[in-house]
């Protein structure tokens, strides 16, 4: 393999890296499908190839179509509630960007709900901007089976709320308020900050501790929060999670990571997620 072509999947690697995690929503398989796109590639002839990113996107997107079938499979029989690989710090400029305006944890949550070929549908053509022509080569489809697959998809999305997240400045200043409401341990001001119909959303994967039921309602996620850092001696940091403001935790006793995040609407908190599965936060610096 030509040195120049190797040069140039490098530089398309955070790229095909984005697109495999927004049908996926995990960075292994993410990393994995794309490893399977270079080995590919090296069995084809460049002059082969008009444009190399499209190519490649499609050898990823279809490989991630099929990964995602199985991965469905064994999320069925996963421990508890299944929540995406976290994304967290560690990313360019450009790779914090996209996943502002893109891939969001909730985003990812909503996602799980849709079909694969819904999912990879919505992420290929309302995320990635591909037409509905290029997005039928992957799924298979003509264009107007692909058309109604983004419709229903952009309308489960949107009823849910995960386009409507607010500037990152704005669930900046309402996760610093959580933040201090925390620290401070009053329950009052954290349940200022919620949603009346706030749900929190706990994954261990059966490995560490995490409730295995979603918990509903301001005051009782309010009290499991306190009662949390009550009982465990944490060190706290803030970081990005896929972009957005959130917090890792360390368990100063036995060193257990928890990654948390939230979404925001209308100045309220209405999700909280709290990744503890080790096996996802492999990849998290500095925890």
């Amino acid at each position: 393999m030509s040195e120049p072509l190797a040069a140039e999947f490098e530089q398309l690697r955070p790229y095909l890296r984005r697109v495999a995690y927004g049908v996926l929503g995990s960075l292994v398989d993410a990393e994995d499908v794309v490893q399977d796109a270079w080995f590919r590639l090296q069995r084809v002839e460049r002059s082969e190839i008009d444009d190399l990113r499209a190519y490649l996107a499609q050898v990823v997107a279809r490989r991630a179509l099929d990964v995602l079938g199985s991965a469905r499979m064994r999320r069925e029989t996963y421990v508890g509630p299944w929540l995406p690989e976290p994304v967290v710090d560690g990313l360019t400029p450009e790779d914090r960007l996209t996943l502002d305006e893109s891939i969001s944890l909730a985003l990812l949550v909503v996602l799980e709900k849709l079909s694969p070929a819904e999912r990879t549908a919505f992420v290929l053509h309302d995320v990635f901007g591909y037409s509905f022509g290029e997005v039928g080569r992957v799924v298979g489809r003509g264009e107007a089976a692909v058309r109604q697959l983004a419709s229903r998809a952009r309308r489960h999305v949107e009823s849910e709320g995960a386009r409507f997240d607010p500037s990152p400045e704005e669930h900046r200043e309402v996760f610093s308020a959580f933040t201090s409401a925390l620290e401070g341990g009053d329950v009052r001001d954290l349940v200022a900050l919620l949603d009346p119909d706030v749900v929190m959303v706990s994954d261990g994967g059966g490995i560490v501790n995490a409730s295995r039921t979603p918990l509903l309602g301001a005051d009782r996620v309010a009290r499991a929060l306190i009662a949390s850092r009550d009982h465990n001696p944490l060190t706290l940091r803030p970081v990005t999670v896929n972009g957005r403001a959130g917090l890792i935790a360390r368990d100063a006793r036995d060193g257990t990571l928890t990654v948390l995040s939230i979404s925001v609407r209308d100045g309220h908190i209405t999700r909280v997620h709290i990744i503890r599965n080790p096996e996802k936060l492999g990849s998290v610096e500095g925890g």
